[in-house]
Formats: C-alpha cells, sequence, structure tokens
C-alpha cells in the first residue's frame, strides 16, 4: 500500500501537478530543493551549518545519484517536484518540470526543510492561516538581515510571513520553537521596516495576503533563502526548486518536533 505522500509525487512525476504543493499530503514533511556541481558542496555545507535557521538539512544525496532513501524509498529528484528553477550564472534559464536531460554525475543535491512543515502544527493548534484557507502560496520577502557567508555563498536572508493576531503570536512562537528542523520560532515580529521590507505589498516570492488591522506580520526564516544566495553566487549551473513547489518526503511532521 503506498503512502499518501508517495502517491503525491506519482501525480507530480506524471506531470499530474505542476503547482504549488501547499496542501498536498497532509501531514509529509515538504523539502526544499538545492543541486550543486560537487565542487561547491564543501562550501555550501559550510553555508547551511552557519545558518541553520535559514537552512535546516534535512538530507543530502551522495554525488551524481537521484534517489534520497533518507527522506523515501522512490524519490527520484530528477522528476518529483511540480516545477524547477535552472541558473546559469546567477541568471534564471528555466523553470522545467523535470530535469532528466540536466542532469550530470557530480550533481549533489540538498534537501532543505519547510516551513510547510510547522503550518500543520500551528494549524493544529487553532491558530488560522490565511494563505493555506485561500489556497495561496505563503508570502516571502528578501530582507536586509545578513546571513554567515561561506566561500561564494553569501547574501540576504528570506523570509515568510503570516498575518497573526497578538493574542495568537506567542502560541506560535511557543508551537514553532519545537520545529527547529523546519526553521523554529520567528525571527521577527511586527514593525518590516525594521528588516528592510519598505511595502508588505511588493514580496518577492509567493502570494500577498491581507494584513488586517487587528493583525501582526510574523515573519519566520524561509529555505527560498539559499535559492537567493546561489543566485548571487553566480554558479555555472545549479538547479533549485521553484518557490512553493517542493518535493513530498515520506517523513512526518510530527517526527521532527523537539520534544
Amino acid at each position: 500500500m503506498t503512502s499518501p505522500a508517495s502517491e503525491a509525487r506519482l501525480r507530480v512525476r506524471l506531470g499530474e501537478h505542476s503547482g504549488h504543493t501547499g496542501g498536498l499530503a497532509p501531514g509529509y514533511v515538504q523539502a526544499n530543493l538545492v543541486i550543486l556541481p560537487e565542487a561547491y558542496v564543501a562550501d555550501f555545507l559550510r553555508f547551511c551549518q552557519g545558518n541553520p535557521q535559514a537552512c535546516p538539512l534535512l538530507a543530502v544525496s551522495e554525488p551524481g545519484d537521484p534517489a534520497l532513501p533518507r527522506v523515501g524509498s522512490d524519490i527520484d529528484i530528477r522528476t518529483d517536484l511540480p516545477r524547477y528553477r535552472v541558473w546559469r550564472n546567477g541568471v534564471l534559464a528555466a523553470e522545467p518540470t523535470e530535469i532528466q536531460a540536466l542532469w550530470r554525475d557530480d550533481f549533489v543535491s540538498f534537501l532543505i526543510g519547510c516551513s510547510f512543515s510547522f503550518e500543520q502544527a500551528l494549524i493544529e493548534g487553532g491558530i488560522s492561516l490565511r494563505h493555506v484557507e485561500q489556497g495561496r502560496n505563503v508570502a516571502m520577502y528578501r530582507t536586509s538581515i545578513a546571513t554567515q557567508p561561506a566561500g561564494p555563498f553569501r547574501g540576504s536572508l528570506v523570509v515568510s510571513m503570516r498575518p497573526l493576531r497578538p493574542s495568537d503570536v506567542i502560541r506560535a512562537i511557543q508551537i514553532t520553537s519545537r520545529f527547529p528542523a523546519v526553521h523554529g520560532a520567528p525571527v521577527h515580529i511586527g514593525k518590516p521596516e525594521l528588516i528592510g521590507i519598505d511595502d508588505l505589498a511588493l514580496l518577492d516570492y509567493g502570494d500577498a495576503v491581507e494584513i488586517r488591522d487587528d493583525e501582526l506580520p510574523v515573519f519566520w526564516a524561509c529555505g527560498v533563502t539559499p535559492q537567493s544566495v546561489v543566485q548571487e553566487a553566480k554558479i555555472p549551473l545549479c538547479i533549485t526548486h521553484s518557490p512553493g513547489c517542493l518535493l513530498i518526503t515520506d517523513l512526518k511532521n510530527t517526527h521532527l518536533a523537539s520534544l
């Protein structure tokens, strides 16, 4: 009997789903993706270790191997995300639905935790999330917060934003701090201008959502950060996920909570 995660990956692999993966296979961990040539792996690993809230590593593949058995027995990283981004010298060259023709023997895949995992715990804790209710991707912004550099990898932190009522903010901190493997607690609350966001209507990734008068914008470190950093590093060829189009793994969200 196949799991909901495996069934969702099969739908993606067959081209039956090409949009964002929020809400697919509820309860299962979704992961951000960065694929790099082996020559850049050591520096990127150091970058992830130096920025664990933005880049919480879930798994790293063997060079040239599209499988990631640690997170799923039947995963093929070349076909199992709805949409990829192909970067050449820092320029977005294509957004294909599979990357088999681009695959190389020296490619290494990094899977990075995603806040989709703690969203389930927030909802179960009675905290409503507007983008989930509206079937949208979460809003994401580049900030003025610098990451810890490593080799060619450096740049600003990207955050995801969820509007919450003040009465829910403390509970959200308590819940998400139990999930360090998927970004953990917020990095900033309210006053977006203090982290370099001048206008919440001008987002960099994802979909805009309304912020009501009785709500505060709450910001978490985001797994799109490494995509932004890789772009700035101008690697000759690398591949990432398209924002919101993630890999659905066989890991359960509940297994990531630190009790």
